[in-house]
């Protein structure tokens, strides 16, 4: 029995981040935080997966001393067992270091077939730290996911791009990066939530990893964050009949290159 790992992130709850209309800074001071939306469905991908081969589902993830939160949390989405890595060094880490210290953290557990990681994180975005764990272990990704098929040690899986879908093999191990769509993340029960609560979860020391100092510098740094203001027209049709307005309406989207 080979193990599904599932790589999350928990991040600001962005319904509880606000921006300062003055001067657009972005405050996060009385944000909770919660787990990734997107890493959520990649828990249910590796959860399914898991029950389907008999495979033990384990989840993986990096953050800071308030990662420790997250841990009830996704054990009641289904995982067997956690690992986690507490360091204040994930407030500045870019996707070469979380890459970095995911990928140690990987072949510490070992014994692994599949590794599951959503898109993308809900804050950044950056599509960085599936096809970096890739190269690190030097095994094949497969991203933009939104379907797949496991036969043994082959996965079959459906790539949704821009204009037209793919439909990929691979031996594994694999990583993969799963789209939103691709299955919808249930809703944790009361019984599962308190389950939860009694499965296995491990702390991982950054100091213990094995990496170097360079492997823990990052090669981004932030300079500055402001929220995005969106200045709207504010076109108001209110002159003619209604088949009038629909017409005007057409034409200033046409203009617009709306339509």
């Amino acid at each position: 029995m080979a193990n599904i790992i599932s790589c999350y992130k928990w991040v600001f709850d962005e319904e509880d981040i606000r921006i300062n209309p003055a001067d657009l800074s972005v405050d996060c001071s009385k944000a909770k935080s919660k787990i990734s939306e997107y890493d959520r469905n990649a828990i249910a991908v590796a959860v399914t997966t898991g029950e389907q081969r008999g495979d033990q589902v384990i989840s993986l993830t990096f953050g800071n001393a308030g990662v420790k939160q997250s841990l009830k949390d996704v054990l009641s989405r289904g995982p067997a067992e956690a690992f986690w890595i507490s360091d204040a060094l994930a407030e500045k880490a870019d996707g070469w270091v979380t890459a970095n210290v995911l990928a140690a953290a990987i072949e510490k557990i070992g014994d692994y077939s599949l590794i599951v990681c959503g898109e993308g994180a809900a804050d950044t975005y950056a599509h960085q730290i599936g096809p970096r764990l890739g190269a690190l272990l030097n095994i094949p990704v497969i991203s933009c996911v939104a379907g797949i098929e496991l036969d043994g040690n082959k996965i079959t899986a459906i790539r949704k791009l821009e204009d037209y879908r793919e439909t990929v093999k691979a031996t594994l191990p694999v990583v993969i990066t799963v789209l939103p769509e691709i299955m919808e993340a249930p809703i944790p029960g009361l019984k599962a939530v308190m389950v939860a609560g009694k499965k296995p979860n491990t702390e991982l020391k950054i100091t213990d990893l094995g990496l170097t100092e360079n492997e823990l510098r990052p090669c981004i740094k932030p300079i500055d964050m402001r929220g995005y203001a969106n200045n709207r027209k504010n076109i108001v049709i209110s002159d003619g009949n209604a088949a009038a307005k629909v017409t005007e309406l057409i034409g200033h989207l046409k203009k617009e290159g709306v339509l």
